[in-house]
């Protein structure tokens, strides 16, 4: 069985997707922590296509990778240019990568139409523009762009340019699904029809894959080209790529090292992929996809009591595999499906010893449902969930108490924001504390007043951090007379956590919320101590 060849460009492909945008230092970080994943090949981009792409392959040689080998990508020659004076060509070279890849048309239709140029003069460009930058660079790949379409529109064609580019000397030709639009069972006939093509001419031409998601069979695609012997795989971290993406390489690396049983560097560390994708994520500025196979945060999460009971019995029963071979962890979710062994598997995770007969688990899980149908969910508010069950039990400490709150919103000229002021009325340990403070929007004054009231009693409150502020409107059909959830989430120096409110006022949902949010953190901290 052939080794596999990774091929990651994040860096290229995956910053033409929408709002996904990286600036020289992220290209530089991303390139570590893809090189730490053992990525055979990382793209970093059209030499002078823009100034980040410049500064980046200036940049990235002053750092040592282990294992990683850079490419810069672009494309054959244009036509008028000889390919000693094609500044494309020469950008190529100049980059002073380990490898270059040049992408050339594949298919007749973008001869004619997108280069005005006669079929044979494609073949030519092909040619000598590999042949003058073999000796030039370690390691030559050749991008046939539009393969598939190409190949379904005049295969006769399509096979010919990349035999041109076999005999140029490309060390691997890589068929490019571009529009995305090739199902597998296409992609299955074509395959085979270029390597018994090869094979009559007694040549075997390293062959690679390089898939778009348009039809939601980019993976797919990418793991049947390497049941048919492709050796090289394109693809993007999370799948980010223009339209609807590229070849998600968090999904293709597991698939191919757990399920198909390949070996390739990255599939020795397959415990890193969770926090790459994330890390990749994270310096794009985009959320995580929670439902991405693998790496998702709901990929091993469960919420159905039946399934709960089993996987704790079993996990094979609901997974396809042990989450932390690729670095992530199992979930169990607490919702309005939760049954007795949520709330088991709950109160083991935060302390609680109960077992299955305890009257009180019955209890938890009826107010649960209750309170669900209210329209409370706790599977984004776990903090909540622990006060309420410690409420249940008769273990929480009350820390302070509201004998009221008012919230005023004054605007006097449209053309000023409105001022905010809330005022809140506490009882801490027998004493009455009435304080005032003013905000950015009724939530921020009340937040301000409530820690101006108890940061006096408890210091630690300043270490929190409000991370983030989420509202949704619950039985819409109501108008502004609906239900609304707010969920917050919040951080200290040791960690985060959410809690939840809700409520037909906006302001009183914010207020448990924010109530949770601050006697979490108060239990937490005396837990600490003691």
């Amino acid at each position: 069985m052939a080794e596999l060849v990774i091929y990651d460009t994040t860096l290229r492909d995956g910053t033409q997707a929408e709002n996904f945008n990286l600036s020289t230092d992220d290209k530089i970080r991303i390139t570590l922590k893809l090189d730490a994943l053992g990525i055979d090949y990382i793209e970093g981009g059209w030499p002078g296509a823009n100034p980040v792409t410049t500064e980046y392959f200036n940049e990235i040689k002053n750092y040592s990778l282990r294992h990683t080998r850079l490419t810069a990508f672009g494309s054959t020659r244009n036509f008028n240019n000889p390919p000693e004076k094609d500044p494309n060509l020469q950008a190529l070279v100049e980059a002073g990568t380990a490898g270059i890849t040049i992408f050339g048309k594949t298919w007749d239709v973008h001869v004619r139409d997108a280069l005005r140029i006669k079929p044979e003069d494609n073949l030519l460009i092909i040619d000598d523009s590999l042949r003058f930058l073999r000796s030039r660079t370690q390691h030559l790949f050749y991008d046939a762009e539009h393969f598939f379409d190409g190949f379904k529109g005049d295969k006769e064609y399509a096979l010919a340019t990349i035999d041109r580019a076999v005999g140029a000397g490309a060390d691997c030709i890589v068929l490019c699904d571009t529009n995305g639009g090739t199902l597998p069972t296409e992609l299955f006939e074509i395959i085979r029809t270029v390597k018994e093509y090869f094979l009559a001419k007694d040549m075997h031409p390293s062959l690679g894959i390089h898939a778009h998601n348009d039809a939601e069979s980019a993976v797919a695609n990418s793991l049947l080209a390497v049941s048919l012997g492709i050796t090289q795989i394109q693809g993007t971290m999370n799948g980010v790529g223009e339209r609807c993406g590229n070849a998600n390489l968090t999904s293709i690396i597991p698939a191919l090292a757990l399920k198909m049983g390949h070996s390739f560097s990255a599939a020795e560390h397959l415990r890193e992929l969770t926090e790459t994708s994330r890390f990749v994520s994270e310096l794009a500025n985009m959320t995580p996809n929670m439902f991405q196979p693998y790496v998702g945060a709901a990929a091993f999460a469960h919420k159905g009591g039946i399934h709960v009971s089993a996987v704790q019995r079993n996990p094979m029963t609901y997974e396809h595999i042990d989450p932390e071979l690729v670095g992530n962890s199992r979930r169990i979710l607490i919702s309005d499906q939760a049954g007795k062994s949520n709330i088991l598997h709950k109160s083991a995770k935060f302390g609680i010893e109960l077992n299955s007969d305890d009257p009180r688990v019955a209890s938890i899980l009826k107010e649960l449902k209750d309170l669900e149908k209210q329209g409370y969910q706790y599977e984004g508010a776990e903090a909540s969930f622990e006060l309420l069950m410690r409420k249940a039990l008769g273990t929480t400490r009350r820390y302070f108490d509201l004998h009221g709150f008012r919230v005023i919103s004054q605007k006097r000229d449209v053309d000023v924001p409105p001022q905010d002021e809330a005022t809140v009325r506490l009882e801490v340990g027998g004493e009455m504390v009435h304080t005032a403070a003013l905000g950015a929007g009724p939530v921020n004054a009340l937040d301000n007043a409530l820690r101006k009231a108890l940061t006096r009693f408890y210091p630690s409150l300043a270490e929190m951090h409000l991370k983030d502020y989420k509202v949704r409107v619950l039985a819409s059909d109501h108008g502004t007379g609906a239900r609304v959830r707010v969920l917050i989430q919040t951080s200290d120096n040791d960690g985060e956590w959410g809690t939840v409110g809700v409520s037909h006022d906006i302001i009183e949902a914010s207020w448990q919320a924010l109530v949770d949010s601050l006697t979490y953190k108060l239990m937490k901290d005396e837990r600490k101590l003691s």
